[in-house]
This record gives structure tokens, sequence and C-alpha cells, in this order.
């Protein structure tokens, strides 16, 4: 609602009580575009009574006081936070290592990747192991027993 408007409704109860549980019973509070149409419905039976409900609640709210916390309280707090800094290290440390093993590892996996595709496919001899061979020839009990020349 626009200040000065003529076209502007006046206020009525309902918006002003709105008005009033939202910013209390002092007008200089109020949003400055609320603030003729309150000060002109302010006077009525109404708006008076709804301004002395407001009041009261403001001078309920503005002499409510939070004291100061006991030694315990505070100590309990300091406490409590010396425990979370030590957890929050230990897991910055678990992290850390856990990186370093992943990075270790994709160097691990990087190298081995690096060579099957540098290094040519070495084909193996016409002779094929089984489970007969050994070092010094084939051993197969149907193998002629004639010595090979080396």
């Amino acid at each position: 609602m626009a200040e000065g408007s003529r076209n502007e409704p006046a206020m009525d109860a309902k918006r002003f009580a709105a008005l009033a549980a939202a910013y209390g019973g002092d007008l200089r509070r109020w949003p400055e575009a609320e603030r003729v149409a309150a000060a002109i419905f302010a006077p009525s039976e109404t708006g008076q009574a709804i301004l002395r409900h407001a009041g009261t609640l403001d001078a309920l709210l503005d002499g409510y006081r939070v004291g100061a916390p006991d030694k315990a309280l505070h100590g309990s707090i300091v406490q409590a936070a010396g425990r979370y800094l030590a957890q929050r290290r230990r897991q910055r440390f678990w992290w850390l290592g856990l990186g370093l093993a992943g990075i270790g590892l994709a160097g691990a996996v990087a190298g081995l990747a690096l060579v099957s595709i540098v290094t040519p496919e070495v084909q193996p001899d016409h002779y094929v192991l089984d489970a007969n061979a050994t070092a010094f020839g084939d051993a197969s009990p149907d193998r002629d027993t004639i010595e090979e020349d080396l």
C-alpha cells in the first residue's frame, strides 16, 4: 500500500493486526509504506487494543535476558570441540593415506598398460610345454631314449 494514494482502501483490522504481530506495537518499526494507513487506523478502539497487545508482547521480549553460561557448560563445549578436531585430523590423515594408495595403484595400472602396449608380443617357440616337459627335454614314456645333441 503506497503512502498517500487515495485509490487504496483504508487499513482494516485484520491487516493492522497482522502488521502489529509481525512488527510490534511501535509504528516506527513498521514498513514505511504501511505507516500512513496504520497511523490513521491506530487511534480507533480496535487499533488501540491491537497496539496494546503488541506492546505487551514487545515489553516481554525486550525484558528477556539470557544469562552467561556457567563454567561447566563452557568446559564441556571446549572439550567436545577438542574431540571433534582430533577426530577430523585423524580422518584427514586416513583420507590422505587412501589417496596416496589410490595414486600408487593408478600408477601401477598405467605402467602395466604401458608395458603391455609398448612391448612387442613374444611368439612362443614351436615347442609347447606340457606336463611331461622338463628342463632336460621331454620325459614322456613313449619318447625314444636316444640322446639329443645339443
